[in-house]
């Protein structure tokens, strides 16, 4: 039967009349459009025009449904599966502010799962910008008002390269409660808590201070319930910012190695020569080679001329450290112009004022945990790169959310 039909049944038997009101109900109906010519239920035998399709009608007030019961039991009835329905996935009873499994809610494990563990989204912090050492993550409380209670979160972190294998090295695991909010881990490594634009919204988050430049990094963030259940992985990949580079110091680097190639080399200005460049970083090196080639390249290049005076041995062991430079970097150090700057940047930094007793993690609710905040500062060190002087760009990290 097309509902415009059943709406007018309901309509001639008086359903919806004034003096049969149903507590709560309005309905408007117009014709509006068409039903797709797919839809079987919307053809009306011997005739070729199809029947409007419904229009959803204007919302004015929201209850829940139950309360559109008149009978007390049958309201209590219907109330109870549907906060079942919502919080416990229909396989269990609401009781307070948490749910009560059935017998056949439990998974391979013994545990209750009727309550699902919502996965927690990990992403950059939009108030700390990453720098080459520094990265701020952060992600919402995902612990609902009715069922499963988080106990703590554990953030897995680990450098990938070329050199690493990424299924044997499996980086470090912190937990939020334990590690970091207890003060047991790393002075690198900062946990804080915050509120969204919901006071009873969590926001966590958690500021690394000695992290590597031009590296690649994961970030993988999980929750665990009071039952030891563990959430969907929420995973972030990015690559932290070129290294600081002290431009004038590469362009007189460039000065002094050009005057010890220049003309007759003895052994000692050979080897103060390749002192000086197996000293500086290898993203140094590489601007050291930009302004030599810059200035002095119709002398000679700055490989040719490392390979002849210093001889091919010395000048692999310095040129090979080139390799390190990402292709990202090393793009960016051929910009005509470098200019460094180091700023200052709040973040939260918090504290457990509990202990948590060891062998008991599962037991406790990490959103009830008291903590203390304080805001401290950290220092962002960026450079910013421009084709002329005065006129600069800043490179942001390359970032990559699964």
């Amino acid at each position: 039967m097309p509902f415009i039909t059943y709406l007018s049944g309901l309509l001639t038997a008086q359903m919806l009349s004034d003096d049969q009101l149903i507590s709560g109900v309005e309905i408007r109906c117009e014709e509006k459009g068409r039903c797709p010519s797919t839809c079987h239920l919307c053809r009306r035998p011997g005739k070729e025009q199809l029947s409007p399709t419904p229009v959803l009608l204007e919302i004015n007030h929201v209850v829940p449904l139950y309360t559109l019961i008149q009978d007390n039991g049958t309201k209590e009835a219907f109330k109870s599966a549907l906060m079942s329905s919502y919080w416990c996935s229909g396989k269990g009873d609401v009781i307070d502010d948490w749910c009560r499994c059935d017998l056949s809610a439990f998974d391979a494990s013994g545990l209750p799962n009727c309550s699902p563990l919502p996965q927690p989204v990990l992403r950059l912090s939009p108030t700390v910008e990453p720098s080459s050492t520094v990265v701020s993550l952060e992600w919402v409380d995902v612990q609902p008002a009715i069922g499963t209670k988080v106990s703590d979160y554990i953030l897995q972190h680990k450098k990938v390269d070329e050199y690493t294998d990424t299924d044997l090295y499996t980086g470090e695991f912190l937990s939020f409660a334990d590690d970091l909010l207890s003060g047991l881990g790393t002075s690198c490594v900062a946990a804080g808590r915050s509120h969204g634009e919901v006071p009873e919204v969590s926001i966590y988050s958690v500021i690394f201070k000695c992290l590597e430049p031009d590296g690649l990094y994961k970030f993988t963030l999980y929750a665990v319930d009071t039952r030891g259940r563990h959430s969907e992985l929420s995973t972030v990949t990015l690559r932290t910012a070129c290294p600081l580079v002290d431009d004038n110091k590469a362009e007189e680097i460039a000065d002094k190695i050009y005057n010890l190639y220049n003309g007759y080399t003895s052994g000692k200005e050979q080897q103060m020569a390749y002192n000086t460049l197996m000293e500086v970083s290898a993203s140094m090196l590489f601007r050291v080679q930009h302004h030599y080639n810059s200035h002095y390249e119709k002398f000679g290049d700055f490989v040719w001329r490392s390979e002849d005076e210093l001889g091919p041995r010395k000048a692999h062991l310095i040129l090979r450290r080139l390799e390190r430079v990402s292709s990202h970097c090393s793009s960016l150090l051929r910009s005509a112009y470098i200019q460094s700057r180091v700023e200052t940047v709040p973040y939260l930094f918090c504290r457990s004022e509990e202990v948590r007793p060891a062998g008991m993690v599962w037991y406790s609710i990490l959103k009830d945990t008291k903590i203390t905040c304080e805001e401290k500062m950290v220092s962002m060190a960026r450079n910013t790169y421009g084709e002329s002087k005065g006129r600069y760009y800043l490179t942001l990290s390359k970032v990559s959310p699964f």
